[in-house]
């Protein structure tokens, strides 16, 4: 006969774990002195929430300015670098396809080696590169770059999850070096509460940055690319 409580196992339920929504596995690497390489900026968040279609309007928005290249990351198969080929956002030579083989946390946090080698692949083709975008593909609200690869990085969401999403924390919503809520013109038809939505953002990450965005009204995703302007300013100067 089973115990009084149900199951015999003698694990109860009067003590619920807590788990801290800032906190990040140990880094394996440090972060690598910035001068004379290009800057290393990556994209995560969770699939489907608009990574490739952020890094294309980034190509779109920055490539005439900065000598920029792109690295993408999917499991099995090279979709990501094919979309952006297809799209014409850069010369094909400036695209690099990790296949990570397993979760892609795997390659941005745990070995780092495979995308490292393909920054290095761009770099030999194109001297004096500046920006370098490291895109994950999609993985949970925990995946977070190494800091050995990436210089800063931005974690994308995307209202079509539920204004729940940041609130529920995790390490990608609450340390990214910028939060980008996207897709906000399919707010109403999803019935999440941008209001909610971005309170919360502001409410877990503290003084870090929010930006809210919408591809279809604004393609080349003006307040992001700002903000990567802004971080090449500082990069540079570290």
């Amino acid at each position: 006969m089973l115990p009084e409580h149900g199951h015999g196992h003698g694990h109860g339920h009067t003590h619920p774990v807590n788990f801290d929504p800032t906190a990040t596995e140990p880094d394996p690497f440090t972060a690598e002195p910035q001068h004379g390489r290009p800057f290393r900026l990556g994209i995560g968040g969770p699939v489907g929430s608009g990574k490739t279609a952020l890094t294309a309007a980034l190509c779109r928005a920055l490539g005439q300015e900065i000598n920029l290249a792109v690295v993408t990351n999917d499991i099995y198969t090279t979709e990501d670098a094919d979309f952006l080929r297809r799209n014409g956002v850069l010369d094909t030579d400036r695209i690099e396809a990790v296949q990570t083989g397993a979760c892609p946390h795997t390659a941005i946090r745990d070995d780092i080696t495979a995308n490292l080698d393909a920054v290095d692949r761009l770099s030999e083709r194109h001297p004096g590169l500046e920006l370098v975008i490291v895109e994950s593909g999609g993985d949970n609200l925990t995946a977070v770059f190494s800091r050995g690869l990436a210089d800063k990085q931005i974690f994308v969401v995307d209202v079509a999850g539920g204004d729940k999403v940041p609130r529920k924390g995790g390490p990608g919503v609450t340390t990214a070096d910028l939060l980008v809520i996207n897709k906000i013109d399919l707010a109403e038809l999803v019935g999440a509460d941008m209001e909610v939505m971005v309170s919360d953002a502001h409410r877990m990450r503290g003084e870090l940055p929010v930006i809210t965005q919408s591809l279809t009204r604004t393609p080349n995703a003006p307040d992001v690319s700002a903000w990567v302007c802004e971080q090449l300013k500082v990069g540079v100067g570290a």
